[in-house]
């Protein structure tokens, strides 16, 4: 790991690390993990961002953001807004000890397509089983979650896994939840979360990011137009991928994706960087 860091720093990209454990006990506690990923960023010189640090450091969120604040001249991190991750039952990640390591019980664990909480019968069934079946696991209170998302150092950031409601619902529950009915983000703020800061964090590994994040000419026509009153995510842990909506118009490398309300089908513009 310190010769992947070594090889960012010389390359002048930041690394971007999934922890190596998000327990709530040592070793292999959120708190250490992190600690660990600062430590190879400081010896290295390279600049860290740390991956959806709610699921990383769960209840010791709080604490893990701190420990960045001390070292944020080389760090960031992002978060989604959901209390619950997500990962293969199936996975080391439930190897025995995991109730002591992480904190949570059976009852803490459901399937996302039926809502149905586990058992012990019913993990020890599906953990055995050579099926992969996703999982999700409540790890986090909302009254943590709603405290790390305003925090200045936090990206919104959706991951993207399918089978959960982040995927589809970030960040429209952003606009509506955080800006409008809570009043703990601004509006210009969250839209820098979800934009400008995003590009930034990835201008040194891409030249291409600097055309994005940014409404302006000579950047890329990424664009997209809502109603702040009315934006509203619809997904949840039993429907993730229900749209959302508020979203008037969404323009995608220069193509209009969304228009007036309305899915334009079969087109596709956008491109990887």
């Amino acid at each position: 790991m310190i010769r992947k860091f070594r090889l960012a720093a010389e390359r002048h990209v930041p690394v971007f690390t999934h922890v190596r454990s998000a327990n709530v006990v040592d070793p292999g506690s959120g708190i250490q993990s992190v600690e660990e990923a600062i430590g190879a960023a400081t010896v290295t010189g390279a600049s860290l961002h740390i991956v959806h640090i709610n699921s990383m450091c769960t209840k010791q969120s709080l604490e893990c953001l701190a420990m960045i604040a001390g070292a944020r001249a080389r760090g960031s991190t992002a978060a989604y807004p959901c209390g619950a991750a997500m990962t293969y039952i199936n996975s080391a990640a439930f190897n025995p000890g995991w109730r002591e390591a992480q904190g949570l019980d059976y009852n803490d664990l459901a399937l996302p397509d039926t809502g149905e909480r586990m058992t012990r019968e019913r993990f020890d069934s599906l953990h055995a089983s050579p099926r992969k079946q996703l999982v999700l696991m409540y790890v986090n209170p909302e009254s943590v979650v709603e405290a790390v998302m305003p925090n200045p150092l936090v990206i919104v950031a959706s991951d993207g896994a399918l089978g959960h409601p982040r995927n589809s619902g970030t960040y429209s529950r952003i606009l509506a939840h955080y800006v409008r009915d809570l009043g703990s983000i601004t509006l210009m703020d969250a839209l820098r979360k979800m934009s400008l800061m995003p590009a930034q964090r990835m201008e040194k590994a891409t030249a291409a990011a600097k055309y994005k994040g940014r409404l302006q000419e000579g950047a890329d026509a990424d664009i997209g137009v809502f109603d702040p009153r009315t934006i509203l995510d619809h997904a949840t842990y039993k429907t993730p991928l229900e749209p959302s909506t508020g979203m008037r118009f969404v323009i995608v490398n220069g193509v209009v994706l969304i228009d007036k309300g309305a899915l334009v089908p079969n087109s596709f513009p956008g491109k990887a960087l």
